[in-house]
């Protein structure tokens, strides 16, 4: 980074600075953020939009006064650039710095502090300076588990993404290890992407692109081809994969505020038999995102009489079969909670009993699942299944009472074999002292002979 000395200390000589050697970073060439490398970085990459990077900075006046310096907080800055949560200049230039790369920004009010400045620190209108080091750089995340991340290089239209079930018109560039294995245009409906080969990620990635953005995706492999692989694609299993999407066009579906409660009942009972094939083929992540469609038309209805009893009967149906998913995919919290609320709309459902009470003995809570599963028994006793769950639910409440019985006794034989250790040195420390207390006796009386000095 720079010091004090190396900056120019008036505006005249920054200005000519700037204009020696500046590069104009500005989109449409007006010199408002004008760049000077200090440190160069050599083939190294840049940012994209919507990366989160880490910068060191400091911002100056002309006249050399610093006004802001992260180095003086000893903590480095973190931000989402091209998404306009910082100035426009930090935007403008962040995007054109590699890592390790410091470099002196001449900004512009209108792409800095505006007409207004900042009270007590910037005056209206001014030129600053801001002194930039480029730490670090990753693409943005999608998901909670961190599955898809997205850089984006070219940044698309307006605000409006595609919604579930919205048609969507992209290009694809798919690659795996450095090895192209799927390029074309392809129409797909959001949340059917599977039926046209395209892999979940991208379908999920749908919902965060606008018209005309193309980036790059980059999928684990659970949003790839899964531990399957492609037989078609020439991928084995739990492979990374790299899709280039540009999102050429699409054509929104009926948002739930659009539809009646017939349209939304009519158009549920094609989504669930989509989802069913989607369950029966092992695709339980495509069948959870049509089941939930339901939920998401129907959740929010507030109706009386036979109606309502249709709404409760297609709702209840979408929960149960969320629950069935999840359990498939081990995620047990989704499956009590889908189970929960089947069992508000009835008390005693057999199968929501059932699958909670799986749930629970696969998340290791036995007490809750046999509850879980006598309720069932009251509500049906001759359902075997659940009687043979509570055998087992037993039996590993007896292994998991053993086995704390061991570590207990284990615990308490550590804890006396260290106590009786303890006991052993005290005492052997307890005769040294009485050894020493009777051996200066023995020398006290030895001395009582000899005559004083």
């Amino acid at each position: 980074m720079t010091t004090d000395q190396d900056f120019p200390m008036d505006a005249p000589t920054a200005t000519a600075i700037f204009a020696a050697k500046g590069i104009d970073l500005t989109p449409n060439k007006d010199r408002g953020v004008m760049k000077v490398v200090k440190r160069p970085v050599v083939d190294g990459e840049v940012p994209m939009i919507g990366d989160r990077v880490t910068i060191h900075y400091t911002g100056r006046l002309l006249t050399g006064e610093t006004f802001d310096c992260s180095h003086s907080r000893k903590e480095a800055f973190s931000f989402s650039v091209g998404r306009g949560h910082v100035l426009k200049a930090w935007d403008i230039g962040v995007l054109s710095m590699q890592i390790g790369e410091v470099c002196l920004l001449l900004c512009k009010p209108e792409y800095a502090y505006g007409p207004s400045g900042c009270p007590n620190k910037i005056p209206p209108n001014s030129v600053v300076v801001f002194e930039m080091e480029l730490l670090k750089f990753r693409g943005e995340t999608l998901t909670e588990d961190g599955g898809i991340m997205r850089r984006i290089k070219v940044k698309g239209e307006g605000f409006v993404c595609p919604n579930d079930g919205a048609t969507v018109n992209v290009h694809l560039e798919g690659s795996c290890g450095g090895r192209l294995f799927d390029c074309r245009d392809v129409n797909f409906i959001v949340g059917e992407a599977e039926d046209k080969g395209v892999p979940l990620g991208v379908d999920r990635a749908m919902d965060k692109m606008q018209k005309g953005e193309r980036c790059i995706l980059y999928l684990t492999p659970k949003y790839g081809f899964g531990s399957e692989g492609s037989v078609e694609y020439k991928i084995g299993p739990d492979k990374d994969l790299v899709y280039d999407v540009t999102l050429k066009d699409f054509k929104q579906a009926k948002e739930y505020w659009e539809m009646d409660l017939k349209e939304k009942l009519d158009l549920a009972d094609g989504v669930k038999n989509k989802g069913n094939q989607y369950f029966k083929a092992g695709r339980f992540y495509q069948a959870v995102i049509q089941y939930q469609r339901i939920v998401s038309w129907l959740e929010i209805e507030h109706i009386r009489g036979k109606e309502q009893q249709r709404v409760e009967g297609v709702l209840m149906t979408a929960y149960l079969n969320l629950a069935l998913c999840f359990l498939r995919i081990k995620e047990f919290s989704q499956v009590v909670e889908n189970c929960n609320k089947v069992i508000e709309y009835e008390k005693n459902n057999e199968k929501a009993l059932y699958r909670r009470g799986e749930a629970r003995l696969l998340s290791n809570e036995f007490n809750l699942a046999v509850a879980d599963f006598q309720q069932v028994l009251q509500v049906n006793p001759t359902n075997r299944a659940a009687r043979a769950q509570i055998s087992i639910c037993q039996s590993k409440i007896k292994e998991h009472n053993e086995q704390d019985k061991k570590t207990y006794a284990n615990m308490f034989q550590k804890f006396a074999e260290r106590d009786a250790k303890v006991g052993k040195l005290k005492k052997k420390r307890d005769e040294s002292s009485i050894n020493g207390v009777v051996g200066v006796k023995r020398w006290r009386s030895s001395q009582d002979h000899l005559p004083s000095i």
